[in-house]
């Protein structure tokens, strides 16, 4: 009997990320939609090779991407949201309330749609609104790379045995030097996508790409 009562039986219950893989096949399944309807049957590297005044369809093609863009980080960051906060878990929708990936989802999306919208006021107010549609056109090259490594990470964050505490800190590597690395891909596109004058662009890198980033910060993890 004592020998019974000390007995633990270290079964591993194993996590459940189904959903997961769900997301994963539906952002492909956008993809796939993209290429082969809205781009008709461009290849991967027309896509990306394609310049302004060659190419149609863009806004959607914009849409489309920066949706995977979104559900793909969320997946990736939605695990290391320390709560949910008590303001968003007390919101219920017919007995529904946001998990932590339902939570970083809508900070995500809020991110980009104000990010988005204040980007399109801000080339409006200088007087540079047709360099809008060329901004998003090239963006949307640079999003659909990064949400293929963003799939590639929450394939090997949820399915392989890795330390989730310790490669944090790769992924916050990886983020600053893709927020680094974005702003030198605007800055010095062969498109001059940025206002021609210098203290535009200083103007838009500080307020629609620093300061948006530091207030997802700021939603996610205080």
């Amino acid at each position: 009997m004592p020998l019974s009562q000390n007995f633990i039986n270290h079964v591993r219950i194993p996590e459940n990320n189904d959903w997961v893989i769900f997301i994963l096949i539906g952002c492909i399944f956008l993809y796939v939609f993209m290429m082969n309807i809205i781009e008709r049957d461009a290849s991967l590297k027309d896509f990306l090779l394609q310049k302004y005044f060659d190419a149609s369809n863009n806004l959607p093609s914009w849409i489309i991407t920066s949706c995977v863009t979104a559900l793909t980080l969320s997946v990736l960051l939605s695990q290391y949201i320390p709560i949910v906060p008590k303001y968003i878990a007390d919101l219920q929708l017919m007995g529904y309330q946001l998990n932590k990936f339902g939570y970083t989802l809508l900070a995500v999306i809020f991110f980009y749609a104000s990010k988005s919208a204040l980007g399109f006021l801000f080339y409006q107010s200088i007087g540079d609104g047709r360099k809008w549609t060329v901004f998003y056109f090239t963006s949307t090259k640079f999003y659909f790379i990064l949400s293929f490594l963003l799939i590639i990470l929450c394939v090997t964050h949820y399915y392989f045995p890795v330390d989730r505490n310790k490669i944090f800190l790769y992924y916050f590597g990886f983020f600053a030097f893709v927020a680094v690395f974005k702003i030198f891909f605007y800055l010095f596109h062969k498109n001059n996508i940025l206002p021609e004058k210098w203290y535009y662009k200083f103007l838009y890198i500080c307020t629609l790409q620093i300061a948006p980033l530091l207030l997802l910060w700021k939603l996610l993890f205080f």
